[in-house]
């Protein structure tokens, strides 16, 4: 049977445990080098996979990452950190991981063998509105396998991530991202460079679809959740920084918008009362850019 990429052995360290630390420090430099260039040649498929996520969340659907290990782990990572990042319900970007939660801290590797296991947890986290991504860096992990063909019988779009050629799980989904990164520094240890890769592409797909779904304007994070000083700061910050407030009349906007920063831009940009500004945003369904762009052009009628 042919070896997978991700299990062969990487010529360049054949000899680690006789490296120094400097040596062993450059070789892996030089190894994740090698990442960005495979990720270019997949940004083709990152954008069919960001348009898929994108028209998905805008009928009113959900992005549901799943893997085992290493791949899970980077999947609830990349969903924790959208809902502070950008306002989002916890739900809009789940992240599953096999062998559940407890699976973030402790390795429960053998939870990734379990076909049954993926279309149980699909069942229990997915509809027919949703897109199921599975990260599996084999291209091949059974947890996985299993998350996708039950996401398939729902009726939900698919997309795969994984760190091996003509993958078996790129076989099966609409759309295939493939990151063939080679051979691990130490060999099989896939939380190296393909794990890298893996969360690169994962921060493109969520930040893309998060853009183009009006959680962004210009650079900044406008629907940011403040749940600390330094985010308060920022909250205010952008206020300032995109209707040319001073900070006092920032921090008031801000308070009568309930600290809802999209809110507090709308009202000093267009005048408006909260319950107007809130409108917009409500009508298209909290999408900033598009209730600013509608008011925009009212002003100019």
């Amino acid at each position: 049977m042919k070896k997978l990429l991700t299990e062969k052995r990487n010529t360049e360290s054949n000899n680690l445990h006789q490296n120094s630390i400097q040596e062993i420090i450059h070789l892996i430099n030089e190894q994740d080098k090698k990442v960005p260039y495979v990720v270019e040649k997949a940004l083709p498929q990152i954008e069919k996979a960001i348009k898929v996520m994108v028209e998905t969340i805008e009928a009113g659907g959900h992005v549901v990452y799943f893997g085992a290990g290493t791949s899970g782990r980077l999947g609830v990572l990349d969903a924790s950190e959208c809902p502070p990042t950008f306002g989002v319900s916890p739900e809009l970007i789940k992240g599953v991981i096999a062998g559940g939660d407890k699976a973030l801290r402790k390795a429960i590797e053998n939870a990734e063998d379990s076909t049954e296991l993926g279309m149980y947890d699909v069942k229990k986290n997915v509809t027919a509105k949703d897109v199921v991504v599975g990260i599996a860096s084999s291209g091949q992990t059974p947890y996985v396998i299993g998350a996708i063909r039950e996401a398939l019988n729902l009726g939900a779009e698919t997309i795969s991530i994984s760190c091996n050629e003509n993958a078996a799980l790129s076989r099966l989904v609409d759309v295939a991202i493939e990151l063939p990164v080679g051979a691990e520094v130490v060999t099989g240890s896939t939380r190296l460079k393909a794990g890298t890769a893996q969360k690169m592409v994962l921060n493109m797909l969520s930040t893309v679809t998060m853009i183009k779904t009006g959680k962004v304007y210009e650079n900044l994070m406008i629907n940011l959740q403040a749940t600390n000083e330094k985010l308060r700061k920022r909250a205010i910050y952008i206020i300032t920084e995109l209707t040319g407030a001073d900070m006092e009349t920032a921090e008031a906007a801000n308070e009568t918008a309930g600290g809802d920063t999209r809110i507090a831009i709308l009202m000093l940009m267009f005048h408006l009362c909260v319950e107007k500004a809130k409108y917009m945003l409500d009508k298209h369904q909290g999408n900033f850019v598009k209730a600013l762009n509608e008011l925009s052009g009212m002003n100019h009628d």
